[in-house]
């Protein structure tokens, strides 16, 4: 995947798992994803909720044909977080031609849950101009 100039790469997400059925990536939680309080920012959780399930949309179509864009993403923090990693686990829960939806597991270390996020794809022709 390239990450470069992205804000992937500006909050330091990386890859772990990629397949078309579950992708997996991790972010640290640090200065880069704080809120002013020190917290984990619940905006770099969605980030990180969103690329998860926009990598897995991108793998369960042919990219040379069709783009995904995301749609709609809502997301609930269920515990705070200061340091370490959290981890992004996400899966379809419905693979359409024109849409899927994925839902996204946001886990720290330990496998505690720290949000949970449903993300709507779109699936756009690309234009042939």
């Amino acid at each position: 995947m390239i990450f470069e100039n992205t804000l992937m790469e500006a909050l330091q997400m990386e890859t772990v798992t990629l397949t078309k059925d579950f992708v997996e990536m991790k972010m640290p939680v640090n200065a880069k994803t704080h809120q002013p309080m020190g917290f984990l920012h619940g905006g770099a959780s969605v980030a990180l909720a969103e690329s998860a399930a926009s990598i897995g949309a991108s793998l369960n179509v042919d990219m040379s044909k069709e783009q995904i864009f995301g749609i709609e993403i809502n997301a609930n923090h269920i515990k705070s977080k200061r340091d370490g990693w959290v981890f992004a686990k996400a899966e379809p829960i419905h693979i359409g031609r024109t849409t899927m939806v994925w839902e996204i597991k946001i886990v720290d270390e330990h496998d505690r849950l720290v949000s949970i996020s449903r993300c709507t794809i779109g699936i756009v022709p690309l234009a042939t101009t």
